[in-house]
């Protein structure tokens, strides 16, 4: 009878530990990003406002952006976060492979909000972003005037750094070769057109330092590494505006993104992801990161929630649109991104 006794109190015991422990994690929200200025914004824009709201505590983790971190986790069946944000190149390739959740979006908000390729099946947009050129007013005497002088060593001598990854570089290097925006993406799903992007990367192949990080741009133009460098737009501004560094932002060929985020297989805790996605979806709360970093929001009707003085640094404000620029292309990197990925990596080898 005693032993008994013990065994039900044991198990009362147990029960009651799991209860707490469960009630504790459905409390907690992970979410894993790339760091850096773009994770202090969203941290003041989202992260800490809808912790005070739901009263779910927000677990940050980071990473360099690599699906394949993720992929070990969802293999393993260890998945430790509930969200991670994404780049549009990468998540048809993660939703392919079954490394992402597909989305309802019935708890997110309507898609037909969204601005067009920035609600995907298995990833929804944070905000718009724009791949540009940036340098120093200091240390260049002439100013670049777009994204494609990266390719000019004449006109612009000196090392210039770009984003060790094959996604922005071969659609510049095919611009910077003559094509035409609209036509860059059907250039580059042929075999030809490929052999055309890396025939023109070889042209400043040894001019470049490549970064793989997006706090490294501005760390190489303060250092002085570079004379030029590719670069996330928020990245950069922050820099200027923060750090009171005097860079310049080129816009001209400027490549529009959008960042994005995910619910990984196995999530631990996808109810609370969906209300986080649903929190960040209102156009009145999407709007609110611009405050803190200049990427522009993605819904369609967020527009008249961002703060006056941030409006003219986003990247999709009218005055950047004006020139040439390119719309990322989300199904082209999804269909040719595994392969373009190994060429570039043997070409960098080389």
């Amino acid at each position: 009878m005693t032993q008994l006794r013990t065994r039900l109190f044991a198990l009362a015991a147990a029960t009651a530990c799991m209860t707490i422990a469960g009630a504790a994690f459905a409390d907690e929200l992970s979410i894993m990003a790339s760091g850096g200025a773009w994770q202090d914004a969203q941290r003041k824009a989202w992260f800490e406002p809808f912790s005070k709201e739901t009263g779910a505590k927000i677990l940050e983790q980071e990473y360099l952006g690599d699906l394949g971190k993720v992929k070990a986790m969802v293999e393993t069946g260890n998945v430790p976060i509930d969200l991670v944000t994404v780049e549009t190149a990468t998540v048809l390739q993660g939703c392919d492979a079954g490394i992402l959740e597909r989305l309802d979006y019935s708890k997110i908000g309507p898609r037909d909000k969204f601005i067009e390729g920035s609600a995907l099946d298995c990833g929804v947009g944070l905000d718009a972003y724009g791949d540009i050129l940036a340098y120093d007013p200091t240390v260049l005497k002439e100013a670049p005037t777009s994204v494609l002088d990266l390719f000019d060593t004449t006109k612009f001598p000196g090392k210039r750094a770009m984003r060790k990854f094959p996604a922005q570089n071969l659609e510049w290097a095919l611009m910077a070769d003559g094509v035409a925006p609209a036509d860059v993406y059907k250039v580059l799903a042929t075999p030809e057109g490929v052999d055309r992007a890396f025939k023109k990367l070889d042209t400043i192949k040894k001019d470049i330092v490549w970064w793989d990080a997006g706090a490294q741009p501005a760390q190489l133009l303060a250092s002085k590494e570079v004379v030029m460098t590719t670069a996330w737009n928020g990245r950069i501004q922050n820099a200027i505006d923060t750090d009171k560094k005097p860079f310049k932002i080129v816009w001209n060929n400027q490549i529009l993104e959008y960042d994005m985020i995910s619910i990984p297989k196995g999530a631990r805790n996808p109810e609370l992801a969906y209300k986080y996605l649903a929190y960040i979806s209102k156009p009145e709360n999407n709007a609110k990161l611009a405050s803190y970093i200049t990427y522009g929001p993605v819904r369609t009707d967020a527009a008249s929630f961002v703060a006056a003085d941030a409006l003219p640094k986003l990247p999709n404000a009218p005055d950047h649109l004006k020139g040439a620029y390119l719309v990322a292309d989300t199904e082209f990197w999804g269909d040719y991104g595994e392969d373009l990925v190994k060429r570039f990596n043997a070409w960098l080898a080389q």
